[in-house]
């Protein structure tokens, strides 16, 4: 298993993965795969990793700012794709330290998750590596006209913004 910078000519693959979470229902807001530009946009770039095995991308994750607003720019938000043939193998666990290495790199003091209650898998993987629950967001926003509610964790760096 090779973690690696995502690289433009991953986004078929990574896009397919993203569309397998949109179709569960519990993975994201959105409801359709953004193209390549407008993803690109609003993910910061050197935070941008695939879980690769024989050639083929099995999982991706990204940070994106949480606000354009100067004081949070130290504030990152997570996003981690498995695809349905690859999860339960350890690639969010992988992918998720390396994000956490790359992300303090790139000066984030803090990264945050957004997880649907129903995401179990999801929440014991951001526990496992050290996230915190530090709230609920309830009826936050709409899926197909059903209201859901967010649970928020997030992981402080040691080293970054503790001076």
């Amino acid at each position: 298993m090779l973690i690696r910078e995502m690289k433009a000519s991953d986004w078929s693959q990574v896009s397919q993965i993203y569309q397998e979470g949109i179709a569960t229902g519990f993975a994201t807001f959105e409801q359709k795969t953004p193209d390549y530009q407008d993803w690109s946009q609003v993910h910061v770039e050197q935070c941008r990793l695939v879980a690769e095995e024989n050639g083929k991308v099995t999982g991706w994750a990204a940070l994106s700012p949480v606000s354009n607003r100067c004081v949070y720019g130290g504030v990152g938000e997570v996003s981690v794709y498995i695809s349905k043939n690859s999860r339960g193998k350890g690639i969010g666990n992988l992918l998720l330290e390396q994000l956490i290495i790359e992300s303090e790199k790139a000066g984030f003091w803090t990264i945050q998750s957004g997880i649907f209650p129903e995401n179990q898998g999801s929440i014991r993987l951001h526990e496992k590596v050290g996230f915190r629950f530090i709230g609920k967001r309830e009826r936050v926003g709409k899926i197909h006209g059903v209201w859901k509610d967010n649970l928020l964790f997030e992981k402080r760096s040691k080293n970054v913004g503790i001076d």
